[in-house]
């Protein structure tokens, strides 16, 4: 792996090779039973920064600082080891077109070979929260306009009526319209924001994955919503757990603060129940993984009957 110091592929004039490299970590992979991607490791380098560092491996933000509890500062330690999650368990939901799972700020496409793809995302902030359910896309738009809601421009007057297409239009180069009204997945103009709560409701990518995304996806693709910070999926007869910050405890991790503690009865039930069904539970790796939330997959159990019924 090259040890070049990351900071550089967020400068205008490398973002060239910046589109490359996410293009490739970005490729579409035939999961492996419930499991897509493979995790890495990858030491700090002089310049090195928490959001380049996230865009060099098409992450999220808070998916780095989840994997990462050891880092208190936007700042990294050159000679620091980093866990770069790359590594996920399909999320429990329909498994055609768009599925986005708003507690690991992530988005999979299915593609019609069996291909999933996926790229991380942001989502709305403290009240601007992005629903949850069914819809479709409606629309695809090629640098588009964006006409600021009244709710918006009343946060900040100083918006224009239109914003026209270009450099400072928040929805970058592409935008995907849903069938909910005012509600879109599209670029942005702010990549440091990706894979955070900090939105108005929409869904953000970074611009070369939404490049991507707009060539995968046409006009009547389902897209689906779900969100679910502990999720389960099987590679054979391992059960693997994969358990992300909630969208409350995001909002803790993007700020360096210890995220407040959850309630993980509703979780430990599951598992009781996989149990009785035939599941053997390491149930000190389950509790470790519902503790520290880290978005990492981990195996948590072995079946041992005849049929999985889950």
């Amino acid at each position: 792996m090259s040890h070049t110091p990351l900071s550089r592929y967020i400068r205008p004039l490398c973002l060239a090779c910046l589109v490359i490299f996410s293009v490739c970590n970005a490729e579409a992979a035939m999961p492996d039973g419930d499991l897509i991607g493979i995790a890495q490791n990858y030491t700090v380098q002089k310049g090195d920064s928490v959001s380049a560092v996230a865009r060099h491996f098409d992450i999220g933000v808070v998916e780095l600082l989840a994997a990462n509890p050891a880092v208190t500062s936007a700042k990294l330690v050159v000679g620091q080891q980093l866990s770069i999650p790359q590594s996920h368990i399909l999320p429990a939901a329909p498994h055609a077109g768009v599925v986005i799972n708003l507690a690991e700020l992530r988005l999979f496409y299915y593609g019609p070979d069996g291909n999933v793809t996926t790229f991380p995302i942001s989502i709305g902030k403290e009240g601007w929260l992005t629903p949850t359910g069914t819809t479709e896309i409606v629309l695809k738009r090629k640098n588009p306009t964006w006409t600021p809601p009244a709710s918006i421009r009343a946060e900040d007057p100083k918006l224009p009526a239109i914003v026209p297409a270009g450099p400072n239009n928040p929805l970058g180069q592409y935008a995907l319209s849903l069938g909910w009204a005012g509600y879109a997945i599209h670029g942005t103009n702010a990549p440091s924001s990706i894979g955070k709560p900090s939105s108005h409701g929409c869904m953000r990518m970074y611009p070369e994955d939404i490049a991507v995304l707009f060539n995968l996806v046409g006009v009547g693709t389902p897209v689906t919503i779900v969100d679910t910070p502990v999720k389960f999926g099987w590679v054979g007869d391992s059960l693997y757990m994969e358990v992300t910050p909630t969208q409350a405890q995001a909002r803790d991790v993007v700020r360096y603060r210890a995220p407040a503690p959850i309630d993980t009865g509703g979780m430990e039930a599951t598992l009781l129940r996989m149990e009785l069904q035939g599941v053997r539970i390491d149930w000190v790796a389950a509790k470790a993984a519902l503790l520290v939330h880290d978005g990492i997959p981990v195996i948590v159990g072995t079946w041992s009957g005849a049929v999985k019924a889950f």
